[in-house]
């Protein structure tokens, strides 16, 4: 399964949308098989993670997200559980997971119903290794909603701060990550 050919079945080849997946998708591709190897006692799929860091966004071109090239109907936010929804009809139901559970560190059922977020009401949370690398990784390469892509890594400073509005619970998730994956 080649990742860059699932995403042309959904976007226009000339599209802004798919060269800012592409680029994306590779760097945290790239930063998750870093951070795997650091946990390599564990034993994390690595073609996995490869593959599934290329599809997580998968989902963006159902959002009202214009500076992406997307017009879709739905908020940012909802790019995750849409690309779970994109991947479960394709036969790729773990790589979906990945999609869904990416969003921020992670979306409980409890932040869901707490913030009044337009998801279906269910935990959205990484749970294999693989899932947590991805996610940790996409943090330091995240776009906005607005379509703006971030130039360069974030800092974990820059990270932590901007977490820090949604509890402590998600800055103490990523930190747990951070000494996981850093170490």
């Amino acid at each position: 399964m080649n990742p860059i050919d699932i995403l042309a079945k959904f976007y226009d080849q000339r599209s802004k949308a798919l060269e800012i997946l592409v680029e994306h998708g590779q760097q945290v591709a790239q930063k998750a098989l870093r951070a795997a190897e650091r946990v390599a006692y564990l034993k994390p799929d690595l073609d996995f993670i490869r593959k599934a860091a290329m599809l997580h966004d998968i989902g963006i071109g159902q959002t009202d997200c214009p500076g992406f090239g997307c017009q879709g109907k739905y908020p940012y936010i909802c790019h995750g559980f849409l690309g779970r929804r994109l991947l479960d009809n394709i036969g790729l139901p773990e790589h979906g997971l990945v999609c869904e559970r990416h969003v921020g560190v992670g979306i409980s059922r409890a932040d869901i119903k707490s913030f009044n977020l337009p998801l279906p009401e269910r935990d959205m949370l990484p749970v294999s290794i693989e899932e947590q690398i991805i996610c940790y990784a996409d943090k330091f390469f995240s776009k906005n909603g607005n379509g703006q892509k971030q130039n360069g890594t974030k800092s974990i400073e820059h990270i932590v701060q901007s977490l820090r509005s949604y509890g402590q619970d998600k800055v103490a998730r990523f930190q747990r990550w951070v000494e996981m994956f850093e170490a």
